[in-house]
């Protein structure tokens, strides 16, 4: 058995042990609250991943490409939602043919596209599940709840479409100042206004059945609003620094990291190690200027250091503990973004204690 201090670095390494306990507790808090738990597969993007989450409870999963959506059918998995615009004719017809093999549901937020899917669709003598997407503060896609009921209005009148629900992605809580009390207020808030939104729709006459929201930010206050029916975080199932920094996990359930070393000391105050933006991406942090945290073997943050520069294959810490580094050292260092991090992997070493006991495989890599 290949210990992980034997592995060449960089090396992006899961805690198997940290991984399951944060896969049971979220499906153990959704259970006992009545809500569904949709686990977003993007983070993840391995099915090793995605069946200990369906065995914890999860009834099916969010996808962000039709990539990981046949990726998911492929595997055996047929409960899928796919929180993106089919607004290509490829992506018509992949989602579509999709729902041959399986129930796919398709977000969406204008009555354009319901109509190119209604026709899409009814040519090909199928029914596609439908969920308007209702923006609740992110500004990024998404309708308000007058223009949703339009949108409804038109799914609930064309062929080849049936409108599943509504749903939300409350991501601007990951860029709010405040505490983790506000943050869970503004949640709330968000999910609130998702209820009113569905609420509209269905004094109309039209049914709602989902409700849904969806963030890793928001997991302990969102999907416990009153009329929410389903919740999709996705980076719990491993933590990072920035859920972190938010409040959202302690650093013990922080199960993904990368392991460097180091590999120049010739400059005072500072170490270059041998990991960049091709092994962490670019993703940088919500509360500081850093590309990751460098923390111990235990987790816990090496004090007066900060990973301050990326490159392609070259990172560069800063701090008085650089001074005592040397060339060979190994460090740890925790994601700020633990989706666009495994993005960038064609292999992960799986832990336990101190052995690599597998390797697993992303699929539906960009």
């Amino acid at each position: 058995m290949t210990a992980v201090a034997d592995l060449d670095t960089p090396a992006l390494v899961i805690d198997r042990a940290r991984m399951d306990a944060n896969i049971q507790a979220m499906a153990d808090r959704m259970r006992t609250a009545g809500i569904a738990l949709r686990p977003h597969f993007k983070t993840s993007k391995m099915i090793e991943v995605a069946r200990r989450q369906r065995e914890a409870g999860a009834v099916g999963f969010t996808c962000a490409t039709l990539n990981e959506v046949e990726a998911l059918l492929e595997a055996g998995y047929t409960d899928l939602f796919w929180a993106h615009a089919p607004a290509t004719p490829a992506k018509l017809h992949r989602i579509v043919e999709a729902n041959r093999r399986g129930r796919v549901i398709v977000g969406l937020d204008s009555i354009h596209l319901v109509r190119a899917l209604s026709d899409q669709a009814t040519a090909a003598g199928i029914t596609v599940p439908v969920r308007v997407e209702i923006d609740t503060g992110l500004r990024r896609t998404g309708v308000t709840a007058e223009q949703a009921l339009e949108v409804a209005r038109a799914v609930a009148t064309l062929p080849g479409v049936a409108l599943d629900g509504v749903y939300m992605h409350e991501g601007q809580l990951a860029s709010l100042p405040g505490d983790r009390d506000d943050l869970r207020h503004a949640g709330a808030a968000a999910a609130a206004s998702l209820v009113a939104a569905a609420e509209l729709i269905r004094a109309e006459g039209i049914a709602v059945p989902a409700v849904s929201v969806g963030s890793t930010p928001g997991w302990d206050s969102a999907p416990f609003v009153e009329g929410v029916t389903e919740a999709r975080p996705g980076t719990y199932v491993f933590f990072d620094a920035n859920q972190w920094r938010l409040g959202s996990a302690p650093l013990d359930a922080c199960a993904l990291h990368l392991h460097t070393t180091v590999i120049s000391t010739v400059r005072d105050g500072e170490a270059a190690i041998d990991a960049g933006i091709k092994a962490l991406s670019s993703d940088g942090s919500n509360r500081d200027r850093s590309f990751g945290l460098v923390v111990d073997d235990g987790g816990a943050p090496l004090e007066d250091l900060e990973f301050v520069r990326a490159y392609e294959e070259h990172g560069v810490l800063d701090g008085p503990a650089a001074d005592t580094m040397r060339v060979g050292e190994r460090l740890r260092i925790l994601p700020n973004h633990a989706c666009g991090v495994v993005n960038m992997w064609s292999r992960i070493a799986i832990v336990d204690d101190t052995d690599v006991v597998d390797m697993w495989t992303p699929v539906a890599r960009h």
